[in-house]
C-alpha cells in the first residue's frame, strides 16, 4: 500500500524518510551483490538461469499481487492492448538485459557490467533530451559529453569496445524510457512483463534445455534452492526500490543508484580478480568524473528546490 502523505517536517515525515533511505540502500545493495549469486550458478547455462528467473518471478509476484489486492490492475491492463504491446517491447528489452547480465557475470565481465550501470544514469539524461524534450543544464551536458568521450577514447586509443557495458546500459535505458510512459505500477508491470516472456521461456525450458541442471527432479536440493532464488533476486530489490520511491524524493533516490555498480566494481577487482587494465582505468576514471559533475549538479538543484519550497511556505504563513 502507498503510505499516506505526511505533513512536511512532521515526525511521521521523518520516519518515512528514514524508511525510504533504508529501502533504497537495501535495493541497490542487493543489486550490487547479485553477481555473488549469479557466480554461484555459473555452471548452469545463462539461458536456463534466465528461464528460472522468469518462471519463479512469475509465481512470486503473482502471490504478492494477490496478497496486496492488485489483481484488478492486471485485469484492467488486458483492456488496453496497445499499452500491452508497448509493454511487450519493454519486456523483451529487460529480458535481454537480464540474460546479458547473467552471461557477463558467468564469463568474468563483472567490470563491464559495473561500467554499464555507471553509464546508465548519464544515458538516461541523454534520452530525456533527445526523445522527451527535456532541457539539460550546462553541467548535465558536460557530464554526458564527458561520458561519451571516455567510451570513445577506449575505442579509438585502445581499440577495445566495451560492448557488454554499452549494450547493458542501452537496453536498460531504453527499457526505462518505454516504461516511463506506461501507466503500470512496478509490481503489476513486472508481472505482466514476465507473463509476456513466459510462453517462449517455457517452450525453451521444457523443449530444448538439456544441461545437467535442467531436470530439477534430478538435482541436489541445494541447487534447486539456488535456482528458485533467481525469482527472489528479481523481485525483492524491486519491492525495496518501490518502497523507497514512495517515501523519498526521486531526485534523492538517484544518489543511491551508484551503490550497485560500486559494489560490482569491488567484487570484480578484489573478490574475483578481474584485471583492471589501463583502458578500463581511463574509461572508469572519466565516467566517475562525469558522474561527480552530474551528482554535484543534482545536489545543487535539490538544495535550491528545497530552499525555494521553504521560502514559499514561510511567505504563505506570513499572509
Amino acid at each position: 500500500m502507498t503510505p499516506p502523505t505526511p505533513l512536511p517536517g512532521s515526525a511521521e515525515a521523518d520516519r518515512q524518510a528514514r524508511q525510504g533511505v533504508f529501502f533504497a540502500i537495501a535495493a541497490y545493495t542487493i543489486w550490487g551483490v547479485a553477481p555473488i549469486y549469479f557466480k554461484s550458478v555459473a555452471h548452469v547455462p545463462a539461458f536456463e538461469i534466465l528461464a528460472h528467473r522468469i518462471m519463479w518471478a512469475f509465481i512470486l509476484v503473482f502471490i504478492l499481487l494477490a496478497l496486496t489486492g492488485r489483481l484488478g490492475r492486471v485485469a484492467a491492463a488486458f483492456k488496453t492492448p496497445k499499452l500491452l504491446f508497448r509493454l511487450g517491447i519493454a519486456a523483451v528489452l529487460v529480458g535481454f538485459n537480464w540474460f546479458l547480465f547473467i552471461w557477463a557475470i558467468a564469463n568474468d565481465f563483472i567490470l563491464d557490467a559495473s561500467l554499464g550501470y555507471y553509464i546508465n544514469p548519464l544515458l538516461n539524461v541523454a534520452i530525456g533530451m533527445l526523445f522527451f524534450g527535456e532541457r539539460l543544464r550546462k553541467l548535465q551536458i558536460w557530464a554526458v559529453a564527458l561520458a561519451f568521450t571516455g567510451v570513445a577514447i577506449q575505442i579509438i586509443t585502445f581499440g577495445s569496445v566495451p560492448w557488454v557495458a554499452l549494450v547493458l546500459a542501452t537496453s536498460f535505458a531504453t527499457y526505462g524510457a518505454i516504461r516511463k510512459k506506461l501507466p503500470f505500477d512496478s509490481l503489476t508491470g513486472l508481472w505482466l512483463e514476465v507473463l509476456i516472456l513466459l510462453p517462449a521461456i517455457l517452450i525453451y525450458y521444457f523443449g530444448f534445455a538439456n544441461s545437467d541442471a535442467s531436470n530439477m527432479f534430478a538435482n541436489d536440493w541445494s541447487l534447486n534452492v539456488l535456482l528458485v532464488m533467481a525469482g527472489v533476486i528479481t523481485t525483492v530489490p524491486l519491492l525495496f526500490f518501490t518502497g523507497a520511491a514512495k517515501r523519498i524524493r526521486y531526485s534523492t533516490l538517484g544518489f543511491f543508484q551508484y551503490i550497485g555498480p560500486s559494489l560490482m566494481f569491488v567484487l570484480a577487482v578484489f573478490l574475483y580478480g578481474e584485471p583492471f587494465e589501463l583502458d578500463k582505468m581511463i574509461t572508469f576514471g572519466i565516467i566517475w568524473t562525469a558522474l561527480g559533475i552530474y551528482s554535484f549538479d543534482a545536489a545543487r538543484l535539490h538544495r535550491q528546490t528545497r530552499q525555494a519550497a521553504k521560502a514559499a511556505r514561510i511567505a504563505a504563513a506570513k499572509q
